[in-house]
């Protein structure tokens, strides 16, 4: 019996079929990449050349400064006198090699790539890399040497530096992320992968504008003739295409997230194909809200592993952590104290009712206590609940034109003014200064597991969520900033979110 008349011929045609063209595509590529030219790196794009220049200007003045005011307190501010003298000079000429040097070493440490610039920390942890690598070295060679070195020049010039370097910075982060806010300094992104992998990265790219990443093209599985997932945005051809579709709309990023198709076969080939176009490969892993010290990457046969350190929550990091709050909690509460008593006479004179009201909260594991705050609702408002909720009370809720609270208490609100009666709970060890918002027992009530995980740390008396929009973030938003923290607080963390907090008082937004 010939092949013709086996019932499953049609099948074997196919199949056999699609393998010639297989293997005239592989062909055909192959046949290409062997008369290609060499790989070239295309020039930079005209956005990339000015936030360069922009930092490279700012570091020139910080490091001249610095060395500047270094030269002058070491001698006594006598510039125009000791300059001839033989030490002054030596110091002039060495605060201007050292100027030199030290702006070089921060390009030498990557501090003024395209890709690190806006990026937060990472590129103030290479800022400092860079300068304290510098001046190891310079003390190395001033001991070979036999030269001794002022301990008082080097004792101002190198922490007044780095103070400039880090504000200069952080100047120039808030208006490129401004600059990105409005559509500017983007890198032209494609993004590969699974069509729900594409879904999620895409809107967390939206979300996150200030990483300066513009999705303009998604390869997934099934090609052009597949309906696009992001709105907006053309499906451009299958996750094998993803070079090919990289090289007709020049992009400057090939996002690849998870894929069964994205093998490290594949990632390489796909590596090498890019080489050619400029474009920056990023190999997005299936990972979502773990900060970056957690995780360390290790080879492991040519192939990159992620390890991810599980979170921690009791050790050495929570005994400092408690000790910095109850320190920093007192002195707060020290200054505000006199400004408090104002304030709860107040809320005495301007509507009947306590001054501070208490109300059981749950803490950590699931514990309840008692937290204070300056009255900012009528009295009877615990009562007035299911009027105003009218029946429907979720994990979060919270009324924007809330007819409970009083005209002085949305003035409290609006600058969290209420809130700092619960230095006294950070200080009992009920709350601390940084974490999760507590919640009432009808709210904890109603958590899934997910949610459940605010309750492994202490409730606090400001939080991420608080300085990043407050009520006018979404819930989901909200909860995932919460959750985000307690996996990945750290004590430089909580310092930052507190001087965030800070400005917040002073510049409120998203409070009612």
């Amino acid at each position: 019996m010939t092949i013709g008349n086996h019932p499953n011929a049609a099948d074997v045609d196919r199949e056999a079929a699609e393998l010639t063209k297989q293997l005239d595509h592989e062909a055909a590529r192959l046949s290409a990449s062997m008369t290609a030219p060499a790989p070239r790196r295309g020039p930079a794009a005209p956005w990339q050349q000015i936030v360069t220049g922009r930092a490279l200007f700012v570091d020139i003045v910080a490091v001249v400064a610095a060395v500047t005011m270094g030269y002058v307190l070491r001698f006594d501010r006598q510039v125009q006198v000791e300059l001839f003298e033989p030490r002054g000079g030596q110091y002039a000429l060495i605060s201007v090699v050292l100027a030199e040097a030290w702006v070089i070493a921060l390009g030498l440490a990557g501090t003024r790539s395209p890709r690190i610039l806006g990026s937060g920390r990472e590129e103030y942890v290479r800022v400092a890399r860079g300068t304290l690598a510098l001046f190891g070295l310079t003390a190395i060679v001033c001991y070979l040497v036999k030269f001794d070195l002022a301990r008082s020049y080097v004792a101002v010039t190198l922490p007044v530096g780095l103070v400039f370097l880090v504000v200069g910075r952080r100047i120039l982060t808030a208006r490129l992320h401004a600059e990105r806010a409005h559509g500017r300094f983007q890198r032209r992104t494609l993004v590969v992968g699974a069509r729900d992998a594409v879904l999620d990265l895409c809107r967390r790219v939206d979300r996150a504008h200030e990483a300066g990443f513009l999705v303009v093209g998604i390869c997934i599985p099934g090609g052009a003739g597949m309906p696009s997932p992001v709105t907006g945005v053309p499906v451009l051809g299958r996750v094998e295409d993803a070079a090919e579709a990289a090289r007709a709309i020049e992009v400057d990023v090939v996002a690849v997230t998870a894929s069964d198709r994205a093998t490290p076969a594949a990632l390489k080939q796909l590596a090498w194909d890019l080489e050619a176009t400029g474009a920056e490969l990023v190999v997005v892993p299936a990972l979502a809200d773990v900060a970056s010290p957690r995780l360390l990457i290790t080879p492991v046969d040519g192939v990159p592993v992620v390890q991810v350190s599980p979170p921690g929550y009791t050790g050495l990091q929570h005994a400092m952590k408690r000790v910095f709050d109850i320190v920093v909690a007192t002195l707060i509460g020290a200054v505000v104290a006199v400004p408090l008593l104002v304030l709860a006479l107040c809320v005495r004179l301007t509507s009947p009712g306590p001054a501070v009201f208490r109300q059981q909260r749950i803490g950590l594991n699931g514990r309840p206590f008692t937290l204070y705050k300056l009255r900012s609702m009528r009295s009877d408002a615990e009562a007035r609940l299911s009027e105003v909720l009218d029946g429907d009370v979720g994990v979060f809720y919270k009324h924007k034109d809330d007819p409970r609270v009083t005209p002085l208490g949305r003035f409290l609100r609006k600058y969290s003014l209420d809130e700092f009666p619960q230095l006294v709970n950070v200080v009992k060890g009920d709350m601390s200064l940084v974490g999760p918002r507590p919640q009432v027992a009808l709210e904890v009530a109603q958590y899934d597991d997910a949610l459940r995980r605010r309750l492994f740390v202490k409730p606090g008396l400001t939080g991420l969520w608080q300085v990043s929009g407050r009520n006018d973030l979404t819930i989901d938003q909200g909860t995932r900033l919460d959750l985000y923290y307690v996996e990945n607080w750290s004590l430089l963390g909580d310092i930052g979110i507190m001087l965030r907090t800070a400005r917040e008082v002073f510049a409120p937004s998203g409070a009612y």
